[in-house]
Order: structure tokens, then sequence, then C-alpha cells
């Protein structure tokens, strides 16, 4: 065959292959046999092998032609991936609708529900329609790259198709990927005649399989994604949220068919009861449903919390229960001093998972539902996964059955408990074994200072032999002191050495993540690193200024003073720098800071060089305000391709306009590309 005639009948085959794959794993419709794809699919390698040069990376062939990985490079996220407060009840949905209406001023809100997914959330990066970048959800911020693996999935299009709709620059889409309940024991089946361990559940499976790092693996197992979120977009501008899922839906990417458009909180309640009815029916396992505004730019002016969006929230499914029986009830310890009760459980099979503790919660929740030592309950998964105790069945009990209260003395170290709220605390801070140990864990975690080989064995090991008696001490390991521990040899002893060596120089945000400031998780200490710059400065600090940050409430702003008046943790901090903890503060961006100092700007329409999310960290960076709404306070709005009614509004106003060349020179940038890592 001659070549130009090669070239043309491999593009002819690569279209026809997209098209069959999208009529069978996105609409399910399949137009030929498996035996006629194959064929297909055959010429195809064939013709590739002969002529090399034109291979593409989105060919139907390049589906798992990546060699395995030594470990996941890191990706950075285009925009926060944010989790989703819950609602349990009728009444935290009602709620959350009334508390859009006052704040938007609106009398009825229109919102999208669809089917919450339990699977695993993921971000895939399109470029000019060419699928460039896949990872995972990790801590929101960043995550792994898992690119070659999400390549193996069959209902990920390599190419966008355009049919009528004209394809973005760049488009980052959030998607969840899952294992189809028959498919997962079909599986599971497999591994046993294997005689490997079988998958725990259909997410644990989904996650884990996404996880391989040989992506040949990923492909033998049989994972699903759908897709429902455009998070960033480039060269055009998306309304609502209905119309980004049209959007997905014609570019040949897979969406959930159960996605439905309501106006008010009562149509949203019965959509929940609905598909809590159509849960056991379903190919896949879902814990609830989710809420959210349809509107995107009134999601903008909402804005979102530390971990989650204001405008979107979970409606959870009620737990899957079994009954048990209560063979004893204790204390446990966490790293705040806080008493959780703990059921000991006779162990019992839940929605796929064994069973055998479960949370109390409190003593008020003890002292509610009546639970005793011996009580015959009902015990299920909070949200499918945290076991708890749902309902105590009287009707069983002997007389044998003991009440339950918390300890007024820690039942680890013996100091005094205290009532904080509805809950008790430990008051005897690090000198209490169970505190200690777990504030050790979470400083050595991976979102904290990532120290590997000091886990939860270790860390117990070395406070029950005495080596560690505070945080500080973790930089006062020796290898000599090691090697006399069971399990510690003289290369596992070094290896943990060089690791708290290295840990030495992270940076400031996760040194401030690492000392368990309650309230104070990874994002807020990113926010904190990032106004303070310093320790010193953020030890310092007053209520009122950090009262003053974005994303900083009351609860979060006490939190870090009264740990930082606590003069046993200033110690402990000044004792680890003495021993060479640098909290690297993260290095200056180029520009100078203050040039748009009190300038607002909006944008609309499509960008071209910039992403909607690259325009507004530039503003930020250069100290003004990006906002979501026009008004007479508006100090620019820059306008790209097709803008829409905002730009009508600025002219009625009488505002700056700017292009987006215009917008360039004002603040004196080159076309930046967004930052992957």
């Amino acid at each position: 065959m001659a070549k130009a005639r090669a070239e043309k009948r491999i593009k002819q085959l690569r279209d026809e292959i997209r098209r069959h794959d999208y009529l069978y794993y996105v609409l399910n419709k399949p137009k030929i046999s498996d035996a006629k794809y194959d064929k297909l699919m055959e010429e195809l390698k064939t013709l590739e092998e002969k002529y090399p040069n034109f291979v593409t990376t989105d060919s139907p062939t390049q589906r798992v032609g990546a060699a395995p990985l030594e470990e996941f490079e890191t990706v950075r996220h285009t925009k926060p991936m944010l989790s989703l407060d819950t609602a349990l009840e009728e009444e935290d949905i009602q709620r959350f609708d009334e508390r859009l209406k006052r704040e938007l001023a609106l009398e009825l809100i229109e919102y999208i529900a669809e089917p919450k997914l339990d699977g695993l959330s993921v971000e895939l990066i399109y470029e000019k329609g060419h699928f460039k970048i896949g990872s995972t959800r990790g801590d929101g911020i960043n995550g792994e790259d898992v690119t070659e693996n999400i390549k193996t999935i069959r209902a990920v299009p390599l190419l966008l198709r355009s049919s009528d709709l004209s394809i973005p620059e760049m488009v980052a889409i959030r998607g969840e990927v899952f294992m189809n309940i028959n498919d997962f024991e079909e599986f599971n089946k497999q591994l046993i005649q294997q005689d490997e361990q079988p998958l725990a559940n259909p997410r644990n499976a989904a996650a884990g399989s996404l996880r391989r790092l040989n992506p040949r693996e990923t492909a033998q197992r049989p994972l699903d994604i759908f897709f429902y979120e455009i998070m960033d977009i480039k060269g055009m501008e998306v309304e609502t949220q209905w119309d980004s899922l049209q959007y997905l839906k014609k570019w040949g990417l897979k969406t959930n068919t159960m996605v439905e458009k309501y106006s008010g909180s009562d149509d949203v309640i019965k959509y929940h009861q609905k598909m809590l009815k159509k849960r056991d029916t379903l190919e896949y396992e879902i814990d609830g449903v989710v809420i959210k505004l349809n509107n995107i730019e009134l999601q903008e002016k909402l804005g979102v919390k530390a971990r989650s969006p204001r405008w979107a929230i979970a409606y959870k499914f009620p737990s899957r229960v079994e009954k048990t029986r209560v063979m004893d009830i204790m204390a446990q310890v966490g790293r705040t001093g806080a008493l959780t009760p703990v059921a000991l459980l006779k162990p019992v099979d839940v929605g796929g998972v064994t069973v055998s503790r479960a949370t109390l919660h409190n003593q008020d929740f003890i002292d509610e539902m009546d639970v005793r030592i011996g009580d015959v309950v009902r015990v299920g998964r909070a949200g499918d996964v945290i076991p708890e105790v749902n309902e105590v069945i009287k009707s069983a009990r002997t007389g044998k059955e003991k009440k339950y209260r918390l300890p007024i003395t820690c039942p680890i170290c013996g100091s005094k408990v205290v009532e904080v709220g509805a809950f008790k605390r430990c008051t005897g801070g690090l000198s209490c074994v169970a505190q200690l140990k777990r504030s050790i864990g979470h400083f050595a975690s991976k979102g904290a200072m990532d120290i590997e080989h000091l886990g939860r064995k270790n860390v117990d090991l070395f406070v029950d032999h005495g080596l560690l008696k505070s945080v500080g001490d973790v930089y006062q390991l020796k290898k000599d002191n090691l090697q006399a521990l069971p399990r510690f040899a003289e290369k596992s002893a070094e290896n943990l050495v060089d690791a708290i060596e290295k840990s030495k120089e992270r940076s400031l945000a996760r040194f401030i993540y690492a000392l368990g400031i309650p309230n104070v998780g990874e994002h807020i200490a990113r926010v904190l690193a990032d106004k303070f710059k310093s320790l010193e400065n953020l030890i310092a600090a007053s209520e009122e200024e950090l009262l003053s940050i974005y994303e900083i409430g009351p609860e979060i702003a006490d939190s870090v003073t009264s740990f930082f008046k606590e003069k046993r943790n200033v110690k402990e901090i000044e004792k680890m720098r003495k021993l060479g903890v640098k909290a690297v503060v993260t290095k200056e961006k180029k520009e100078k800071p203050g040039v748009l100092k009190g300038k607002s700007f909006v944008f609309t329409g499509g960008l071209k060089d910039f992403t909607r999310g690259e325009a507004k960290r530039i503003v930020e960076e250069l100290g003004g305000r990006a906002t979501s709404t026009v008004n007479d306070s508006t100090d620019y709005v820059v306008i790209g391709d097709k803008p829409g009614s905002k730009y009508e509004k600025a002219k009625k106003l009488g505002l700056t306009i700017l292009s987006e060349d215009e917008f360039k020179k004002v603040v004196g940038k080159k076309v930046m590309k967004y930052d992957r890592m």
C-alpha cells in the first residue's frame, strides 16, 4: 500500500473505531459485533506498525502504550477540587435552599440534581480536543498524574468529538471513575479463581485500579466513568451547569442520564426519594444525590468555604443497616484529646464490609439512643463509609445489659477530663500517650511533613520505648537508637533517618498543617502561609488580623490564636527549628505586589490566551479583586469572545471595558500557561 493511501486508511480506521467506541461505551448502543470491531483494530495496528511515523498519542491503539511507573508525578489542578457539605434530612435541604434565596435575593432557585456516585474523583485536561493530563483529586489542590491509566478506560475519548459544537482551546473536566457492580463481582470471581485476595467493594476496587503503577494492570480492570463538571475552559463561556452537561455530551464525554433540572427545594427532595428507591436497581453504587445551583455566575457570587462550595450540597441516603450485638464500649482518645466512645461489636457484614467497631459519637448520643453494653443494635455505615449504631432493639433486652458513661479521667494517661460543648476532652495534652502518638502520626503524614517510614506502627513503637516524648523529638532520632529496636536493621534505620532529614525542608504551609491546629486543614494552612510568610508573623498574629483574611472565620481565628498562646506549643516549634527544621517560605512571584490594589475586575466571554481561572489569579497576585458581578464599583470589565449580559450591563453603567490585549497591557503580563505542578 502506498504511503499516502496508508495514511488516509489509518485516519479512516481511527475515525471509525472512535465512532464505535462512542456508540458502545458512551451511548451503550453498539452497531457492530465484537469480531468486526476487533478486525478494524487489528488492521489499524498492522498499518501503524508498518508506518510508525503516522502513530499519534490519541490513536485508539495507544490506550495501553506506557511502561510501568516507579511512582506517580504530582499535578496541580486548574482549580481546587472541593468536597461537598452533607445533608441527611429534608430540613437540611430546606435550610440550604433558604440560605441561597436569602443571599442571592431570589424567590426561586434553579437546581441541577444528579446521583452521587461512590467512586474516585478525577480531573481530565483536553487541549484543542486532545486528552493531555488525567489526575486524581488528591488533596484537592494537587493530585497524582494517572494519565496513562485513565487512557485505558474505554469511555474516555482520547480526542473530543466536534459535532455541532466547537472544541475549546483548553478544557478541564471533572469526572468520577467507578466500577459497575456486576463487573466488580465478575472480577472478584476471577481473582478468587487465581488464588488472589478479592477486593472489598466497588469503590475501593476503582480507586486501587486507577492507582496501579503499571497501566497494563489497570487495563485489565473493568473501569467506567461519568463526567459532570467543567472546571475551567479557555475560548468559550459556559453560563449554567445544565449547559456544561450538554457541551460534555456533544464532545463525546459520558454523562449520567438521570441528571435532572428543578426549581425549588420540594422537587429536589422528591428527586432524592426517587433515587433512593432506584438505588438497589442501578448498575453502580450511589450513596446519595448532589444538588447544585444551576447558574454559574451565581455560583461564583456565592463563592466557596475552606473545603466546599457554598452553592452545592450532597444529600446522602440513609446508611445500610444490619443487626449485631454490642460486646463492650470503650473510650478512644484522639489527637486533640477528644474522647470518642466506640462500640465493640460482634463482627457483622454491612454492605460487603465486615464491621466490628462503630462510633457512638459522644455521651449525648449514647444517652439519647440509650445504648448499653450487651444490647442488640442495628449498625450502618454513615454515607456507606463510617460504621455507626443506628438503632437499639430494646425488645431484645434480657436485663443483663449495662449502661455506659465516658470516664472522668483519661483512660490512657489518667488526666482530668473536661466538657467542651457536646464532647469530653483529656487535659493531658502531649503528656497523654494517645494524643502524643496521634499528633506525631499527623505531623509525619503525607499531607504534612511527609516522613516516609514513620507510620502508625513505628510511631507507637518509638513512643512505647521512650524515644519520642514530644513531636519535636522526631528530629532527635538517631540510627543507633533505632537499630536497638525490633524490626530495625541498619538499612531500615538509615532510611528513616534520611527521610526525617529530608523533611526539614518542607514548606511553611505543610509545617503549619503538621502542627495539628484545630480547624486548620491543608487549604487553610496554605492561606495562612501565603498571608503571614513566616512562623514569627503567624505566632504574633491577632484575632483581628486573622479575621481580615478571606476564608478565615471566628472559629478558625480562635483556634489559631489559642494554639499559639500555649507556651508549650511555641516552645516545641522553637525546639524543632533549632534542630534544623526550616519551614521554607515559597518564593515570591516576580510581579510587584499591589499594582492593582483596590481595583476590581469582571471577566465575560471566552478568553483566547488565558483560562478564566488564570486571569483571576493574575489579578489577585497583583493585589486586585476578581468578582463575578458587574456594578457601579467595578473598575474593569474584560471581554473575550461572545461576551454575555455582563458586557451589556457594563456599557449601560459606563464602565471601563477592556479587550484581552488591553487587559494584558494593564497587568503587564505575557501569556501564561496554567500550572500543572
